[in-house]
């Protein structure tokens, strides 16, 4: 089945990030599921990129709450029939104290953000995906989930379990059509800083524009023997 057969929920959908994906799965023929907190910035999203009604729908959610991304995924599967790719882009970060000094609410928060939410729309979408025998789920880490950074350890801890939760997923679900995947970057260079003022600082930056690509062909039926893969975008530096 092509792309354009195929139901994207996108998370994260208004972000720098998830405004050029929704566009280029919008322009592949992907019908969309948006996914975000503000129901009035998902419609402004889906009217600024000009998206058929018929073919888009927008759920408002906090993701960190269960019962909110079970709410999500069930109105776009009511819209469309089933989600068929998750593109999770919700971001988020918090740093700049030590461990040492590490308020614990700066971690929950973190956790929150990026463990909890991957979690929550992974249990809602992976059965029908198995029970379909095709899927694919897509999210974004850091260079710090493995590396480490001073003054980013809630950060680089709740990408850690991010990356662990789907690395897990991907071994659950392999041999069913299904695959988790997760793309790595140090920062995504949403003014494409690199390209207009290229320096040691921004050399290994990734703009939003690489990232969906190396998303495209991960969601396509060419990628099916790519799973539980961690894919660095860091390569200029």
């Amino acid at each position: 089945m092509p792309l354009a057969d195929r139901v994207v929920l996108v998370t994260g959908a208004t972000g720098g990030l998830g405004r050029v994906a929704v566009g280029a799965f919008g322009g592949a023929g992907a019908r969309l599921g948006l996914v975000g907190r503000d129901h009035a910035r998902l419609a402004a999203l889906a009217a600024d990129l000009g998206l058929p009604a018929d073919r888009c729908a927008a759920a408002a959610a906090d993701l960190r709450d269960p019962a909110g991304a079970t709410r999500a995924v069930a109105g776009i599967v009511e819209r469309f029939g089933r989600v068929d790719v998750v593109l999770h882009l919700v971001g988020g970060w918090s740093g700049g104290t030590k461990i040492a000094d590490l308020d614990l609410d700066e971690v929950r928060t973190m956790l929150d953000q990026h463990l909890w939410t991957t979690l929550h729309v992974a249990r809602a979408v992976t059965l029908g995906m198995v029970e379909r025998g095709w899927g694919r789920f897509v999210a974004i880490s850091s260079t710090v989930a493995l590396d480490g950074s001073s003054g980013q350890g809630a950060y680089a801890v709740a990408k850690a379990a991010e990356e662990a939760l789907l690395r897990t997923l991907a071994r659950e679900v392999a041999g069913t059509g299904v695959t988790a995947n997760v793309l790595v970057v140090r920062k995504i260079d949403t003014e494409h800083e690199r390209d207009a003022a290229p320096g040691p600082k921004n050399a290994s930056w990734t703009t939003p524009e690489e990232m969906v690509a190396a998303m495209l062909y991960l969601c396509s039926d060419e990628a099916s023997v790519v799973n539980g893969t961690r894919i660095a975008l860091t390569g200029r530096g």
